[in-house]
C-alpha cells in the first residue's frame, strides 16, 4: 500500500476557497510574468570586446580616427573596442566580414564616403551599403582643398578658372587614384566651374605634392590633413576649401562656393555601422558611446592636427547621408564616364 507521502507529486489546481483561489491566481500570474521577462530581457551589452573592422591600412587618417574613437568608446562601454584592419578595393573584404557577422553589436564597420562611391564604380560590389548595415553615427568630416604651389602663377581660384576658360584642357589638376574622393572632387569641380581640365591621377598624396611643387601639375585636390604642414611651411597655397563652411584651421581661405564655384561642396567622412538586424537598443547604446567619444577632449586634441571636423549624428542622419552620397557620386561617375570595374 502506498502512503500519501510516497505518491508522485502532481500540479495542484486552484483551491476551492475564494480567498485562497485569488491568492493562487496572483502567485501564478506573477510567476508567469517573471518567466516571460527573463526570456525577453536582452543580454548585457557589450558582453565582450567589440571589433571595429577598418577597410584601410594602418597609419592613414581613417585608421587614426578609428583608433582614437575606439579607445574612447571602450572606456565608456566598459569593454575594449579593438581595431581590425582589412584593406581592400571598394572596402569589400571589411564590409563583407561585418555584413556576415552576428547582429549583436560586437562587430562594427568603419564606413566612409568610399562606400557610396563604390556603388557606382564596382560591379558586382558583393555587399549593399544600405541594406546590409544598420547605421550608428558619423564620426567626422574631412574637408578637401584646392592647392597651388606657393611659387607658381595662381594665387586665387578665380585666376585658375579664368586660365582654364581661356585655354580649355590646359589646366592640369593632380589627385590620388581614379575613383578616389579627391579624383571625383576634381571632376565635380570641373563640372561646377564649367571648365575643361586634365585630371591627372597619382599613386598617393606624396606623389601629388611632388608633382605640384615641381610644376608638373597646376593644382592639386587633396584632403586638408596631409597638406596642413606644407601650408605652414609655405610650400603650397590653399586657393579654396571644399566644404560648405570655412575650415577652423584655415579661416582666411574661402570655400570654393565663396570663390565663385556655385554649388560646390565636398567632404570625405567616416562613420560607424553594425550588421543589419542589430537590435535598436544596442544601436542606441553604441550611438551614445560615439557621441561621448567625439565630445571628449582627448579625441578632439588627438584628431585636431588631421583637419577633421568631428561630428556625431543620429542613425537616421547617417542613413540619409549615405543615400544622398550614393545618388550624388553616381551622377558624377556617370558624367565623367568612368567605367565600373
Amino acid at each position: 500500500m502506498t502512503c500519501p507521502a510516497d505518491r508522485p507529486s502532481r500540479p495542484s489546481g486552484p483551491p476551492s476557497a475564494p480567498a485562497s483561489r485569488r491568492q493562487w491566481l496572483a502567485t501564478t500570474a506573477a510567476a508567469l510574468l517573471a518567466g516571460s521577462a527573463r526570456a525577453q530581457a536582452p543580454a548585457r551589452f557589450p558582453a565582450r570586446p567589440i571589433t571595429l573592422v577598418v577597410p584601410f591600412a594602418p597609419g592613414g587618417i581613417a585608421d587614426i580616427t578609428a583608433r582614437a574613437v575606439a579607445e574612447a568608446m571602450g572606456r565608456g562601454l566598459g569593454q575594449p573596442v579593438v581595431v581590425d584592419n582589412r584593406p581592400s578595393a571598394g572596402s569589400i573584404v571589411a564590409s563583407q566580414l561585418v555584413a556576415r557577422a552576428a547582429p549583436d553589436g560586437h562587430t562594427l564597420l568603419l564606413m566612409s564616403n568610399g562606400h557610396a562611391v563604390s556603388v557606382g564604380l564596382m560591379h558586382p560590389l558583393g555587399y549593399d551599403p544600405v541594406r546590409d548595415f544598420a547605421p550608428i553615427s558619423t564620426l567626422g568630416f574631412f574637408d578637401l582643398g584646392l592647392f597651388a604651389a606657393a611659387n607658381r602663377r595662381f594665387t586665387t581660384l578665380a585666376e585658375a578658372i579664368s586660365f582654364a576658360r581661356a585655354q580649355p584642357g590646359r589646366l592640369n589638376i593632380g589627385t590620388v587614384a581614379v575613383g578616389s574622393t579627391q579624383h571625383l572632387a576634381a571632376k565635380l569641380f570641373e563640372t561646377r566651374a564649367g571648365i575643361t581640365t586634365l585630371v591627372v591621377p597619382y599613386k598617393g598624396s606624396p606623389a601629388v605634392l611632388t608633382a605640384l611643387r615641381s610644376g608638373e601639375i597646376d593644382l592639386a585636390v587633396e584632403i586638408l590633413g596631409p597638406m596642413l604642414p606644407q601650408l605652414k611651411a609655405g610650400v603650397v597655397r590653399a586657393l579654396a576649401v571644399s566644404g560648405d563652411r570655412r575650415h577652423p584651421a584655415l579661416p582666411e581661405v574661402p570655400t570654393a562656393a565663396q570663390a565663385g564655384v556655385a554649388g560646390y561642396s565636398v567632404a570625405s567622412w567616416n562613420a560607424l555601422a553594425a550588421p543589419a538586424g542589430t537590435p535598436p537598443a544596442v544601436i542606441e547604446t553604441l550611438n551614445r558611446a560615439v557621441h561621448e567619444a567625439v565630445a571628449s577632449a582627448a579625441v578632439q586634441q588627438r584628431l585636431a592636427p588631421l583637419g577633421l571636423r568631428l561630428a556625431a549624428s543620429t542613425p537616421a542622419e547617417l542613413q540619409a547621408l549615405l543615400a544622398g552620397e550614393i545618388r550624388r557620386w553616381g551622377e558624377v561617375i556617370r558624367a565623367a564616364k568612368l567605367t565600373p570595374e
